[in-house]
């Protein structure tokens, strides 16, 4: 699932792990309330956490981490792209920060700045 050539679009945008950790887990959620996706995979993350409060379910030393990051990952990638997409605009729109919402272009902002000593 590609934007262009280069870059997927579940890919964070900047901003560090933190940042790519927390649009994911909105993406997944978002994703999870959507009516458009199939009820069967939104089976894929519920799943994952199940076997986190019951981790006895797969025999051997399986990562908890990695089976929740499976789960999301492929939940996500199974999901319509256009849905995942739409969804991906909103939470990077979001994240862009309260005050660029409340300027619009033209405005002019006056203000002096003084340091303290």
């Amino acid at each position: 699932m590609y934007q262009d050539d280069k870059h997927p679009i579940t890919s964070p945008k900047g901003g560090g792990v933190f940042t790519g950790l927390a649009e994911r887990i909105k993406l997944v959620w978002r994703l999870l309330v959507d009516r458009r996706v199939n009820p069967l995979l939104k089976l894929l993350p519920v799943g994952s956490l199940v076997y986190l409060l019951v981790p006895d379910i797969a025999p051997g030393p399986v990562d908890d981490a990695a089976v929740i990051w499976l789960g999301a990952y492929l939940f996500v990638e199974l999901c319509p792209p256009q849905v995942v997409q739409e969804h991906l605009n909103a939470i990077q729109q979001g994240a862009s920060g309260a005050w660029s919402d409340k300027i619009e272009e033209g405005d002019i902002i006056d203000a002096e700045f003084h340091e303290e000593e």
